[in-house]
Parts: structure tokens; C-alpha cells; sequence
């Protein structure tokens, strides 16, 4: 069993992202530890949801809820976003719909959708926690 408390990033490979969503989650949730699910433009393949990929992401999430017991889970689009390369505005609705999909997977667990500006800032701008 893991020891400390995690939670989840379903985020970009792109390794601008990955410390400042880790040091936000850390510091927001107080846990010890965050997973990385990484794909290119994660947002896009689970709004979209015909990827086979996006079996390979829920299955990585399984593994940080019931084997790390991730107590939330961060789902993460970015500005300069390489594998989704679309506005904001569109990576926000992909994110809203990307949010939806994991809470079909996971009712019980908070979800928090992210987005990091081009000074590499986290600012949340979805919390879907249940009640």
C-alpha cells in the first residue's frame, strides 16, 4: 500500500506543465504526492472520447484511486498546447466536457479543472466536488 496522500493530474505531456500543477495540487489539497497521467492534449482525446487512448488514461486514474487512494483528481489544459493547438476558449469547453467523462468514472471524488497561462500559472477554473 502507498504510503502519504495522492492525487491525480490528468495532464499534457508537455513538461512546462508538470511542476507548476503539481506544486498547485500539493499546496491546494495539501497532498504528499501527485500521479502524472500524461498524454498530448489529454483535454481534446476526453471530450471527444473515440481515442483508444482514453482506456489507457481511465486505467492509469484506476491505479491512482484504488491503489494510491487519490483523493482528487486534476484534469489540466494549457496555453501553447502542442497536442490540442486551439484557443482557450475551445480548450475550455473540451475541459468542461473532460471533467464530465471522469465524473461518470468516478462520482465519489473531487475533479478540478485546470488551466496554466503562459507564465506557466495554475488557475482553477472548475471544481466538481461532490457533495
Amino acid at each position: 500500500m502507498a504510503e502519504g496522500t495522492f492525487a491525480g493530474a490528468v495532464n499534457c505531456m508537455d513538461g512546462r506543465t508538470q511542476e507548476p500543477v503539481i506544486n498547485y495540487l500539493k499546496e491546494t489539497l495539501g497532498v504528499d504526492y501527485v500521479d502524472a497521467i500524461t498524454e498530448p492534449g489529454p483535454i481534446k482525446l476526453l471530450a471527444e472520447n473515440t481515442d483508444p487512448r482514453v482506456e489507457t488514461i481511465k486505467t492509469r486514474c484506476d491505479i491512482s484511486l484504488r491503489k494510491h487512494h487519490a483523493v482528487a483528481f486534476a484534469v489540466v489544459s494549457h496555453y501553447d498546447c502542442a497536442g490540442n493547438p486551439v484557443e482557450k476558449e475551445e480548450q475550455m469547453q473540451q475541459l468542461e466536457a473532460s471533467i464530465k467523462l471522469l465524473r461518470s468514472w468516478y462520482p465519489e471524488v473531487a475533479i478540478y479543472g485546470l488551466w496554466v497561462d503562459d507564465a506557466w500559472s495554475v488557475t482553477e477554473v472548475v471544481a466538481d466536488v461532490p457533495a
